[in-house]
Parts: structure tokens; sequence; C-alpha cells
């Protein structure tokens, strides 16, 4: 058990140029050179002087200590703000994890949920990165049922899909936090014109990760403006020069310099005899049921942004179903008819 979750822990240390054996080795000597505690007491913080490192002993198991260690080489020496590794299962967090369908979601949500029970030990603010729509939705709901946590979700702009989880104590948070940057990035694209992959391309091949960088405006001839975290401007500005063939100019810019548009939607009612996917589906898009399961089938059929594994799969207000080729459905409102079947607000992005 102890080396399964030393393996675990022991990736970003490496990261930091210190390898897991020896961060081991390091934090065994430091608890036998410390004086005799009572159990569970926390020890003052102190600094490497070798590699500047601070490190955080706790009086508990080697196992419980080097995890902690873990999370703080992470947090104190990247710069970057990330999701914490899970150490303890956080109060709730199994009844909050309830409903969770998409398994890898499941997770992500859990390792905020322990972020979350950090933020309020250490009495801070904590950041996630870029969550997906699903994660960042699932999160939301799971830390409504968390006493004591307050979360702000930002993204730059108002409809922004893909946004950064800020979480503490209200006490702690009073304003929101600004965690969330935005580039413009120009360039002719009058004759070479370059789409939102194109761009995305572009920002990773400097080596950046997907979950540092948010929505992607394009904007045609123009270019794009870019969400990003903070921290990692300056580097795009300095890194990025072209785009696909286009030589190309970053520019840091305010958020209220966006531009973007609300999304044009069309509103229209089903009435049907269960709330199954291919049913409301194949009515919102306006194609066959056997047209909408071999779509299923071939895996391009989306509910919340995880690919949907079975017809049977039900829908409820809110959701949102993507098709690929065919855009987005939203779930509006759902009433029962006096025959027992379901009227469906259906909500089509254009």
């Amino acid at each position: 058990m102890l080396a399964a979750r030393f393996s675990t822990a022991s990736a970003p240390i490496m990261k930091l140029g210190l390898s897991a054996s020896s961060a081991f080795r390091r934090l065994l000597a430091g608890s036998r050179s410390l004086l005799p505690v009572p159990p569970f007491t926390p020890l003052a913080q102190f600094q490497s002087p070798r590699r500047g490192l601070f490190l955080l002993h706790l009086c508990l198991t080697p196992t419980d200590v080097f995890l902690d260690l873990a999370n703080t080489l992470v947090e104190r020496n990247t710069g970057l703000c990330q999701v914490a590794l899970a150490v303890k299962p956080a109060a709730g967090a199994e009844s909050a994890l309830k409903g969770i369908g998409d398994r890898n979601a499941a997770e992500a949500v859990k390792n905020i949920l322990e972020m979350a029970r950090r933020s309020l030990t250490r009495r801070e603010v904590i950041h996630t990165d870029f969550l997906t729509p699903p994660v960042l939705r699932e999160s939301l709901l799971a830390l409504e049922k968390l006493a004591d946590v307050k979360a702000v979700a930002q993204g730059g702009y108002p409809e922004a899909e893909r946004c950064r989880l800020s979480v503490g104590h209200p006490d702690v948070m009073q304003t929101d936090p600004d965690v969330v940057s935005a580039l413009s990035i120009t360039g002719n694209f009058n004759f070479d014109g370059c789409s939102h992959g194109d761009f995305l391309g572009a920002i990773l091949g400097t080596g950046i990760a997907r979950e540092k960088v948010g929505d992607i405006l394009v904007q045609g001839e123009k270019g794009a403006q870019v969400l990003i975290v903070p921290e990692l401007t300056e580097f795009v500005v300095s890194s990025m020069d072209k785009v696909g063939n286009v030589t190309v100019t970053c520019t840091p810019i305010p958020l209220l310099a966006l531009e973007y548009e609300p999304p044009r939607t069309k509103t229209s009612k089903t009435v049907e005899a269960s709330l199954r996917v291919d049913a409301i589906a194949s009515a919102g898009f306006k194609i066959s049921r056997t047209k909408l399961v071999d779509l299923i089938s071939n895996g391009d059929v989306r509910v919340n942004w995880a690919p949907v594994t079975k017809n049977g799969a039900t829908l409820k207000t809110g959701d949102v179903v993507s098709v690929s080729g065919k855009g987005r459905l939203k779930i509006g409102e759902i009433t029962e008819t006096r025959k027992g079947k379901y009227a469906v607000e259906l909500i089509r992005y254009l």
C-alpha cells in the first residue's frame, strides 16, 4: 500500500528535479532529526539550504507525511495553479460524488473537493486550472453540499465554456480573484485563414499544457483572442510567432476588450414518450432515430461533453447534447402531459 501511494505521489516531485527516492530519504531523515512531539502535532516549516525547497512536516505516518510533502512541493515550487493531490477524503465527499456517472469527471471532482478541504485548513484561496464544462458543472454541484466553502468560476467572459474554479472560506475570499488573462493573436490572415485547432495547436506547441488555456475566440481575418492563466502570458508572448504559415504577434489585452457575441439560439418543443437521449436528440436535430443510434455507436454523440455509450441514457433539464457535425442542443423545461408523456423544451444553438 505504501509503495503504491509513494509511486502515485512521486511524479510531480520528479518534475521539480528531485527524485522520489531522494525526497523520501530526506523526509525520513528530517523526521528522525526532529524532537519528539505528541502525535498529530504540526511542526514548523523549514527551508532546505541546498535546494530551497519548503518542506512541511507533520507527525503522521510516513505515507501521510510524504503525500503532504508532495502537495507542498508542487504548490510552492511550480508557481502554477494545480488541483492538489488527494490525501484524505474531504468531509462529505462520498455523498457529494454520488450521481456522477463519468469516471474521469468523478475523479476530477474528488480532487477538487480535497482542494476545498485544504483551502479551509490553510485559510487560503486555491485555484484550479481551466476545467472542462462537465467537470466544472459537477464540481459546483458537489461544492454546494459542503459547508463554509465559497466557489467562484471564471472563464474571462459570461459565455465561457472552460473556466477556472477558485475555492476558499467566504471570510477569506471576499472578492473574486483575478485568475484569467487574455491575449490577442494578430497576423495577416486575409489569404490564409486559421481555425480554432490551428490556434490551439500553435499555443500547445510552445509546451503549454491544455489545462492552462481557456476558450479561444476565433475572429477570422483579425486572428483570435485567447484566455490563459496569468502566469504564462509573458511566456506565450515571447515564444509564439506563428500560427500555421502566418507570422503572428501576441499582445496582452484586458478582459473588457474581448470581442464575443452571445450564441444565437432557436427554441422549439417536442412531446416524447420517454426522455431517452436517442428520442430527444433525434427530434432536436431533426434526424431519424436510427441515424442517431448509429451516431451514438460511432462515439459522435455527447451529453454534457462526455461521450454517450447507451441509447437509453436519459436527459434532464440543463443537459447539453452535442452531435458531431450537427451542433449543440440544450434541454430546457420538461413537463409531463396528461397522457403521461413528456413535453420538452429544446434550445438549439445556431
